[in-house]
């Protein structure tokens, strides 16, 4: 577990890479993203600023999405719809895009509502990944990276995501609570 700053030390484009290497490996994945959409990190953890390489690195993660090998399940939280990051613009951006990816084959995109009932208490968010070692889960804390592999805590993780996507809403319900976003987004 090393520190952001220290695994940034060069850039995030480096990072990029490791991530999209988990992407290209990953034949279905899952992502519970319950705040925020986008993080702004270089000036936030004072690292050097590549953020276009990092952005350019970003969009190259997402081809998985269009090669139609790839299966993602993704749950957003519906306040990571309203969570300002960048401003209305990028927010709107932000809106435009999850709506343009909406129908992809190989996405599964639900929000999960703020006023949904859950049965377990969502926790920070975390993708699970599969690599050459085995499968593994990721979270993004303030400070570093965590990265879970022991199998049985992988399972837990599965458990967890479908909880969290029973409760999700999915479809015409989702789009509906990402074109509000939008309007919102748009005044």
């Amino acid at each position: 577990m090393t520190p952001w700053q220290q695994r940034l030390s060069t850039g995030t484009e480096d990072i990029q890479d490791e991530v999209i290497g988990w992407y290209r490996q990953t034949r279905h994945g899952k992502a519970f993203v319950p705040t925020v959409i986008l993080r702004q990190v270089v000036e936030f953890l004072g690292v050097p600023d590549d953020v276009p390489a990092g952005v350019a690195k970003r969009m190259e993660r997402q081809q998985v999405l269009y090669d139609g090998e790839h299966r993602y399940d993704v749950v957003i939280g519906e306040q990571g719809l309203y969570t300002n990051i960048g401003g209305p613009s990028v927010m709107r951006g932000q809106m435009e895009r999850l709506l343009q990816d909406f129908d992809l084959p190989s996405l599964n995109l639900g929000i999960l509502s703020r006023t949904a009932a859950m049965t377990m208490i969502p926790k920070p968010a975390f993708s699970i990944f599969e690599t050459g070692e085995g499968r593994r889960v990721d979270y993004e804390l303030v400070s570093r990276g965590v990265d879970i592999t022991d199998p049985s805590e992988v399972a837990l993780h599965d458990k967890a995501f479908d909880a969290i996507s029973s409760a999700a809403s999915y479809g015409d319900a989702a789009e509906e609570l990402i074109s509000k976003a939008l309007d919102h987004w748009s005044r």
